[in-house]
């Protein structure tokens, strides 16, 4: 590990309780998910508008 990264870590997650660190992670990985969800119907929508174009 690099010493940018731990300062960027140390100054990112410093002060903050397991119970935050926690919710964070939880947060983090909803918004991956609500993420990859437009990213499907986005896809999914663009499909639907060329197919109705032809």
């Amino acid at each position: 590990m690099s010493e940018a990264t731990f300062y960027a870590w140390k100054s990112k997650y410093a002060g903050a309780s397991v119970a935050e660190l926690t919710r964070l992670k939880h947060l983090e990985e909803e918004n991956r998910k609500l993420k990859q969800m437009f990213a499907d119907l986005s896809l999914e929508n663009q499909a639907i508008e060329i197919l109705r174009k032809k």
